[in-house]
C-alpha cells in the first residue's frame, strides 16, 4: 500500500460515509452477485442475453 491509501483511510476515518451510502454501496454489491450467480447457475432467461454481432470482413 502505498501513502495515498492511507491518507485516504485516515480521510474516511475522520468523515465516514453516511449508513445511507454504505446500504446502497453494500445493495449494489449484492445486486452485481445476484445477477452474476443466476447467470452463472444457468437461470438467466434467454430473451435477456445480448446478440453477439458479426464482424463485417
Amino acid at each position: 500500500m502505498n501513502l495515498r491509501h492511507f491518507l485516504r483511510m485516515s480521510q474516511w476515518g475522520r468523515n465516514p460515509p453516511s449508513e445511507r451510502r454504505v446500504k446502497l454501496v453494500f445493495g449494489a454489491i449484492l445486486v452485481c452477485l445476484l445477477v452474476a450467480g443466476v447467470e452463472y447457475m444457468g437461470w438467466w432467461p434467454e430473451w435477456a442475453e445480448s446478440q453477439p454481432r458479426k464482424l463485417k470482413p
